[in-house]
């Protein structure tokens, strides 16, 4: 079990979490709070392994409480504004929740806490149903860009290619510039649609238009498959094959 604390200055915040873990086998709540202060206390003295924590309290805000527990607990916060998932990131969050959360985004992101805080665990059981392909189209992320913080829907993203201070995602319409490492952003996304196939490289599966030995083309672009990832890559391809 994940023993885990909400803390949100919104009752109805609250409430919903608190539905949404009593649904989850692996997570047991210790306590629901609008007290960010109270909250801090019980992460300091240990034995909390994951907060789901809101960003705007009127006395500690979200990202003064990371900074004061110092990563003494794994967190995933929980806010309506999108504008502070940058410096949620950079303070080593396990996820960002938009509200309203719904609760396939709620449990993807606990399943992610799980493979952090219990590695070797087996995912829990029963899981709800399974993602849809429409959840896939409505799913995004955040990234940063030179002036902003841009949407990316993840349906949009053919490949990201990765460079050596920054990475770059293509989509039909732009190339989106971020700072930001290949093994996070590899991370971030749904392994059954992207699939990591070169040190420089991830590609959305369902863009692929041909595979030619050991290159992949979408649209009018080569993308090698290096020696580490080819196994993998060919495992999926192969699975695909009628």
């Amino acid at each position: 079990m994940i023993r885990c604390l909400v803390v949100d200055d919104e009752p109805l915040a609250l409430n919903i979490l608190e539905d949404y873990i009593s649904k989850i086998p692996f997570l047991q709540l210790v306590k629901a709070t609008t007290n960010p202060i109270e909250a801090l206390t019980l992460v300091q003295a240990g034995g909390i392994e994951l907060v789901f924590l809101d960003v705007q309290m009127p006395e500690l805000t979200g990202i003064q409480f990371l900074k004061i527990a110092n990563g003494k607990a794994k967190v995933i916060l929980t806010t309506a504004y999108p504008q502070y998932a940058l410096e949620g990131y950079e303070l080593d969050v396990v996820d960002y929740l938009l509200k309203p959360i719904a609760f396939d985004r709620f449990f993807k992101s606990v399943q992610k806490a799980q493979g952090i805080i219990q590695p070797a665990s087996k995912p829990a059981s029963p899981a709800p149903e399974p993602v849809q392909q429409d959840d896939f189209m409505s799913d995004f992320i955040f990234v940063k860009t030179e002036h902003k913080i841009q949407k990316v829907y993840l349906h949009d993203i053919l490949f990201i290619e990765g460079l050596k201070d920054y990475i770059s995602i293509f989509t039909p319409a732009e190339r989106i510039i971020t700072l930001q490492g290949m093994k996070k952003m590899e991370d971030a996304l749904p392994p059954r649609h992207f699939i990591r196939v070169h040190k420089s490289y991830i590609v959305s599966i369902n863009k692929i238009d041909s595979i030619d030995r050991s290159r992949i083309f979408i649209g009018d672009k080569v993308i090698p498959v290096g020696d580490t990832y080819r196994e993998d890559f060919f495992k999926i391809v192969d699975g695909k094959n009628i």
